[in-house]
């Protein structure tokens, strides 16, 4: 897929929110193969040029990111994944675009995300599900070096639209350091989310900047989670 082939992002319209939410309630095959045109117009389009154009960003911050925009490569699958969960529905009523190297251990991979469904959108990094030893490599790695750290997760003190999200333990690991770390420190997981009503924004152009900026706020902390790798 090529700029060539693909417009500049112009926004999402409500119509492909419509569809996520019609795909899931009727969770037919043969609709959706009907229905597979619009699909592609109402929503790969789009995530397609959104891609496109957050792709000279996505590549300053880390070059080895996947950033083909195709659907199961940067863009989401709309069908589910149903061979080890008990809810049998074939289709989402979300689709997302992930950033992450190609690995995989994924779920231990920082990655860039955002997705919409038919009542709110999101952004952000993290991980999927860390493991201990992940998170026991960053919690040695803050231990080392917690200035290099306080850095990295500046952004956070400045208004940032970011959430600190992920289970803390019940009981607390043994830390040597302020409040202010220890709120990352604590967490089995974690992740940075921005969660946004459905607005005017998410029709339009401007969703390119929002994310933009957001990214790269976030891009001297997902290199330090990147480096643990």
């Amino acid at each position: 897929m090529t700029r060539q082939e693909t417009k500049r992002f112009r926004g999402f319209s409500p119509a492909a929110l419509s569809f996520l939410e019609i795909v899931r309630a009727r969770d037919d095959k043969a609709w959706f193969e009907q229905n597979r045109e619009r699909y592609r117009e109402l929503l790969v389009l789009p995530f397609q040029a959104l891609v496109l154009d957050l792709t000279p960003t996505m590549r300053r911050i880390d070059p080895r990111f996947e950033l083909r925009p195709s659907i199961g490569r940067a863009i989401s699958r709309i069908y589910r994944d149903t061979r080890f969960s008990k809810d049998k529905s074939l289709f989402r009523d979300s689709m997302w675009i992930a950033f992450k190297r190609p690995s995989r251990e994924w779920t231990d991979a920082p990655s860039y995300f955002f997705e919409i469904t038919p009542s709110f959108y999101r952004y952000g990094m993290g991980y999927y599900s860390a493991s201990r030893a992940t998170m026991d490599a960053l919690r040695a790695s803050i231990d080392e070096n917690p200035t290099s750290f306080r850095r990295a997760i500046a952004f956070h003190k400045k208004g940032s639209p970011f959430d600190l999200r992920g289970e803390t333990y019940k009981r607390p690991l043994p830390s040597r350091h302020a409040e202010e770390i220890q709120e990352w420190t604590q967490r089995k997981s974690f992740y940075l989310v921005a969660d946004r009503s459905i607005d005017r924004t998410l029709f339009s152009p401007r969703l390119v900047p929002l994310l933009d900026e957001g990214f790269r706020a976030l891009g001297p902390l997902y290199r330090s989670l990147a480096a643990l790798g």
